[in-house]
């Protein structure tokens, strides 16, 4: 098993959480975000809102491992997970009645990982 090198508690919280998660349930889904939220700040996941409005469709839950930001438009209602959110984007959201949830917080809620798009 790899070594989380990251030095952020909630972010080694969350790997940790994942992988228990993925080997309790046997949803391969949380072992490969685990493994994405692993990588360095670099190399991690930003996506825009207006890629989000562009790839999914009305109440899709998706799972971003990095972060949400706010440049673009979405007009239809999501639920998103993410390890973080700007501002912004949480606004964008909030406004066509979305949901923005930790990545946790959605594990919990679906511990199979069923119908979840992962978005990066």
């Amino acid at each position: 098993m790899k070594k989380v090198k990251a030095t952020n508690p909630e972010l080694v919280k969350t790997i940790r959480f994942l992988k228990k998660q993925g080997r309790d349930n046997k949803a391969k889904i949380w072992g490969s975000i685990a493994e994405l939220l692993a990588k360095s700040r670099r190399k991690r996941i930003a996506v825009n809102v207006s890629r989000l409005n562009r790839y999914t469709e009305k109440n899709e839950t998706i799972i971003v491992p990095g972060k949400v930001l706010g440049a673009g438009e979405i007009n239809h209602p999501i639920t998103v997970a993410a390890l973080s959110f700007s501002q912004k984007a949480k606004e964008k959201i909030k406004r066509t009645r979305g949901k923005c949830l930790s990545i946790i917080e959605l594990a919990r809620k679906n511990p199979k990982g069923s119908r979840v798009k992962i978005i990066g």
